[in-house]
This record gives structure tokens, sequence and C-alpha cells, in this order.
């Protein structure tokens, strides 16, 4: 299992646009989600990281979408070369996993490029003025590491900007498989 971490896009930026096709066929944009705040999730079906916090996922999106939070989960990675997290089987894995966020298909990966994402998962989390105010892991458990998913780190970032409090600039950078990358489309910061 190689372990890829977030590039840690400087916190501030603005929330680069989307519009992308759920699982549904529906088309989601960011700009859907106006004024409130935004986390959004690069994740994959077959990522045994993601499958690690996979519950933990589902919950924190139920609750916090119930206090405000617009959520949503995007899958770049190539189906041509992994067809386990083609949009089909992204909509087992939605009902499956009980998110009741939307599950977004990035065939082309420029929205993927555009966040910096670099493994699955890896979060962003965005102001009611889209910008950004946490980056990096759910919490300190990975794989086979014996430490309970509580999803933490993610929550106590959401906990904060839910109650106006600043959050703190020390962030720890996600771990996971890395975005499997359409060949010749790689992005500059994925290692060779």
């Amino acid at each position: 299992m190689v372990m890829t971490p977030s590039q840690m896009m400087p916190l501030e930026t603005a929330a680069p646009e989307f519009s992308l096709p759920d699982t549904d066929g529906n088309t989601v944009s960011s700009a859907d989600f106006s004024g409130k705040p935004l986390l959004v999730a690069f994740i994959c079906n077959h990522c045994p990281f993601v499958i690690h916090v996979r519950e933990c996922l589902a919950k924190l999106g139920s609750e916090y979408q119930g206090k405000g939070v617009a959520m949503v989960g995007i899958s770049s990675n190539d189906v041509s070369t992994h067809p386990g997290d083609s949009p089909q089987k992204m909509r087992d894995e939605k009902d499956s996993a009980g998110y009741t966020f939307p599950y977004l298909y990035d065939e082309s990966q420029e929205v993927a490029k555009a966040y910096s994402a670099a493994c699955t998962p890896d979060f962003f989390l965005f102001d009611a003025d889209h910008k950004l105010v946490y980056r990096g892991q759910l919490d300190d458990s990975r794989p086979d590491s014996g430490i309970p998913v509580t999803g933490e780190d993610l929550r106590g970032a959401l906990d904060a900007l839910l109650a106006g409090e600043a959050i703190p600039g020390e962030q720890k950078p996600s771990i996971g498989c890395n975005i499997k990358w359409k060949t010749g489309n790689e992005p500059s910061y994925f290692p060779a």
C-alpha cells in the first residue's frame, strides 16, 4: 500500500469552482452551495484508506449537513485502470456506505488538479465565503493502525468554523492512496 500525503493547499485559498455529474446524472456545482460552508472530500470506492473511514465519513456528512455545512465527495480516479471506481460503482458505494452528500465524478481530473488533490481521502473545508480554513486528515487513524476512527481533526475544524472560532493553522496532511491519474495527465506535483 503506497501512502501519499496531501499537498496542503494554502489556507485562505478560494475554493476552485466545479460542475460535475453526481451518481444520478445530475450536475452539481460549487455555486449551488454559495453562502454555506463547504467540505470537499476526494474519495473513491476501492482505496483501503477510504474504506477504513467510510462509516465515519457517512456519519460526519449526515451530522454536519444537518448543521448547515454543504459537503460533496469527488472521485477523480481513472476508471480505465480502476473500473471499481466507475460511476455505476460509485452509485452502489454511495448507497452501501450511506453517504447523504452528493458523490461526484471528475472524469477529466481537472477538478482534482485545481484542488491540488493528491490522495484519497483528501479533505478541504471552506468557510461560507468559500475560503479555505482546513485541509488535511480526518484523524490519526490509518488501516491496521489500531487507532479508532473518530474524525477528530476534521470535526474539530468543523466545530470551530460553526462556532466562529479560530481553526488552528497547524494541520496534519491526510495520507492515502494516490489519485489514479490518466497516463499523460499527471499533475506536476505527482511523484514520478
